[in-house]
């Protein structure tokens, strides 16, 4: 008679369901809604925030200015107007309507 004991000693035995622990993801931040607000040629009045960033991705150019979360927001009523002030610095202006 064979000893049945050490047939099965190498034998693993494996859970047929994943534990039950406690799992470590399940965390996220809201999204902060950045970026572009209004576009090249759209009409602006003062206040209106053209541009959400963090830091200075894009500098404020004329008739804009740059609030404490740098924000890029009009000062005038006028259109918008994205350019380049180098190869790669990028700005945002406000070109005044003529009345």
């Amino acid at each position: 008679m064979i000893n049945v004991k050490i047939l099965f000693h190498d034998l693993q035995i494996f859970a047929h369901k994943k534990g039950g622990g406690s799992t470590r993801n399940g965390r996220d931040s809201k999204s902060k809604f950045l970026g572009i607000k209004r576009h090249q040629n759209q009409l602006v009045r003062p206040g209106t925030i053209i541009y959400m960033q963090r830091g200075t991705k894009i500098h404020p150019g004329k008739n804009v200015k740059r609030g404490n979360n740098d924000a890029l927001y009009s000062t005038v009523i006028g259109k918008v107007n994205f350019h380049y002030i180098s190869r790669k610095k990028r700005a945002v202006s406000v070109v005044e309507l003529e009345n």
